[in-house]
């Protein structure tokens, strides 16, 4: 029976991340923030332009879930950009200081080629970080694996942006996976949801429950 290079891929990278699992840091990754107010207004949705809110998002018991399809309009009629359905953090833009977004997410098997979280900048070029989901494997943009395989439980996600030292640290379900550097300095904001990226299923979800963001404390 052929295995697709997705599950090769996943395999092998899950036995590196065991062979290597005492590299990673263990602890409360928002030890030393504070978490800012939400309300609703915070959180802006982008969707297709041509069709109502209700088509591709739904949030039912603390539960945001969101969903599109390949074949969906952008987000505005002038826009070259992908399809999505997401969570843009609205009021808490920044480009300064140490910044960090937490939420706990799900990714339904048989999504693929899709953003599901991302820091995203005003100016060129418009991501330092994207949390992608491909086959199973998370990763940070295309090949960079943050995590082996994420389809259908629910995990918990912290990505701080500290600006001044240019770096990103993503943690999963509360150990470290990654440390990147950014790409400069700009204004930044955080997102979430499902934005198509290349070799993209024709229907991607996730879902995302207790968002929070937080600022470290001075």
């Amino acid at each position: 029976m052929a295995c697709s290079p997705w599950f090769l891929l996943a395999f092998f990278v899950s036995l590196c991340l065991l062979r290597d699992a005492h590299r990673f840091c263990n602890g409360d990754p928002t030890e030393g923030f504070t978490a800012v107010p939400l309300t609703e207004w915070n959180f802006e949705m982008e969707k297709p332009y041509d069709i109502p809110l209700e088509e591709r998002y739904s949030f039912v018991n603390g539960v945001r879930r969101m969903w599109v399809y390949s074949s969906d309009m952008p987000l505005r009629p002038d826009s070259k950009t992908k399809p999505r359905t997401e969570i843009r953090i609205r009021g808490y833009d920044y480009s300064s200081g140490t910044w960090q977004f937490e939420g706990y997410g799900f990714v339904p098997n048989g999504t693929s080629g899709t953003n599901i979280m991302q820091v995203h900048r005003a100016t060129y070029p418009a991501t330092t970080l994207m949390l992608r989901v491909y086959g199973g494997l998370l990763t940070n943009y295309v090949w960079s694996v943050v995590e082996p395989y994420v389809y259908d439980r629910w995990m918990r996600v912290n990505v701080i942006h500290d600006v001044d030292a240019d770096k990103l640290t993503v943690f999963i379900d509360g150990v470290q996976k990654m440390e990147v550097e950014g790409n400069g300095p700009g204004v930044f904001n955080f997102k979430c949801g499902v934005y198509t990226q290349n070799y993209s299923t024709y229907y991607m979800e996730s879902r995302w429950r207790d968002i929070r963001i937080f600022k470290k404390d001075d």
